[in-house]
């Protein structure tokens, strides 16, 4: 048995849900690292960023995010309750740096237009969504 396939695949269903737990989980990170520092700055310095600005702070905050837990350890934490992982497609091991920043940008070109990365899951013979298949990565079952 090879490396790549030593571990199964994680569902759709499983995936889905894990995504669905991390929108709620994600609040909390906006909360502390978007909604506090703009309420202190603009209680402070009475000041307001501009919205393109604001909306470049979301996309690194999570970012941020996302790529350190899929580097630590493959998993952020709605991963690490569902029991799935995010691992390097050739060998199993957490994504490297720049594969983990490939994911995460195509990750928004998935959801972005109209979910068309997740719904290509549908018809991948792995049901790996479009941004794993191009950033080389694969979500696994560890549980």
């Amino acid at each position: 048995m090879s490396e790549v396939t030593r571990f199964p695949a994680a569902g759709l269903r499983r995936r889905l849900a894990s995504l669905s737990y991390e929108a709620l989980l994600l609040l909390g990170v906006l909360a502390a690292g978007f909604m506090l520092p703009y309420l202190v700055i603009g209680l402070t310095l009475d000041v307001a960023p501009q919205g393109w600005f604001a909306w470049l702070h979301i996309f690194l905050l999570l970012g941020v995010y996302f790529v350190h837990y899929w580097r630590k350890g493959g998993q952020t934490l709605a991963m690490q309750t569902w029991g799935i992982r995010v691992v390097d497609a050739r060998n199993d091991h957490p994504p490297g740096l720049r594969q983990a920043q490939l994911r995460y940008l195509l990750s928004w070109l998935s959801l972005c237009f109209g979910g068309a990365g997740l719904i290509w899951a549908l018809f991948d013979r792995e049901r790996q969504f479009l941004h794993d298949r191009l950033a080389g990565t694969r979500v696994i079952r560890i549980k």
